[in-house]
């Protein structure tokens, strides 16, 4: 329920502030801080060697969010919160489906089956539906 009304806020930011790539970095700065309070106020254990010998492609995590966020704001306002966020989803299952058929970055493969590409599919249907409602 967070995700429509957050993209929302950023795009109402982006629209006062002229700009959606600083909309985004002042929501990225203000989430930093909220996680940075939590994470002192919490007194979680963290260990900086794990990190420092990390592989570097973990790291993109960052830059995905960053690219997430700023494209939502963009396209919030030209596509609406329906198909936006039915695009979302569907590419969302579209590579959850592949990322454990390949069994890449998951606990265990799990292939791909019919019952899976139904839902898929029924996925990319009710895009196609929001899309053709819209016009």
């Amino acid at each position: 329920m967070f995700l429509p009304v957050q993209v929302g806020l950023n795009t109402r930011l982006g629209k006062l502030g002229g700009s959606p790539a600083y909309a985004s970095l002042i929501s990225f700065v203000v989430g930093c801080a909220a996680l940075l309070g939590y994470v002192l106020l919490s007194r979680q254990s963290f260990t900086w060697q794990a990190m420092r010998d990390a592989p570097l492609y973990v790291w993109m995590g960052g830059i995905i969010g960053a690219v997430y966020v700023t494209v939502t704001i963009f396209a919030f306002p030209r596509l609406g919160p329906g198909l936006t966020f039915g695009l979302i989803v569907a590419g969302q299952m579209i590579s959850s489906v592949w990322l454990e058929h390949q069994n890449v970055l998951v606990a265990h493969p799990s292939p791909v089956n019919w019952m899976k590409g139904l839902g898929v599919l029924l996925i990319i249907c009710g895009v196609l539906l929001i899309r053709r409602s819209g016009q």
